[in-house]
């Protein structure tokens, strides 16, 4: 397939094609993460099926280019379904110490649910 010339997470249109590292259309971008004064992506957020329930989170280790017209993965489609969905962020959160600190991949998905759902 010809998915235009290599691009980048800046440029990526939302409701392009995701196909997976095998070649399969696994869904479409709905989000791209970045933290745009740091210029650091950090992922994006794909819709894998039409209807609720099927945004997941790929963290940017998993991304493998940006084209103009699609994203390519570095995970094989078997593994689509087994990407985290984002997550809405607690209510109340107490700090108790390091054991209780948010992991880097949580606060994507705390920050994936956040732009989906409006919040920023």
């Amino acid at each position: 397939m010809d998915y235009g010339e290599p691009s980048s997470y800046m440029a990526v249109e939302q409701g392009c094609e995701v196909v997976s590292s095998d070649g399969e259309k696994v869904g479409t971008l709905q989000h791209v993460l970045a933290d745009d004064e740091e210029d650091v992506f950090d992922g994006i957020v794909i819709d894998t099926h039409l209807g609720p329930g099927g945004l997941h989170f790929v963290d940017a280790p998993q991304v493998r280019e940006f084209f103009e017209r699609a994203v390519e993965l570095s995970i094989p489609a078997s593994q689509v379904p087994e990407l985290p969905k984002p997550t809405a962020n607690p209510a109340v959160m107490e700090h108790h110490g390091v054991e209780d600190s948010e992991t880097s991949l949580r606060r994507k998905l705390h920050r994936a649910w956040d732009v989906i759902s409006g919040n920023t």
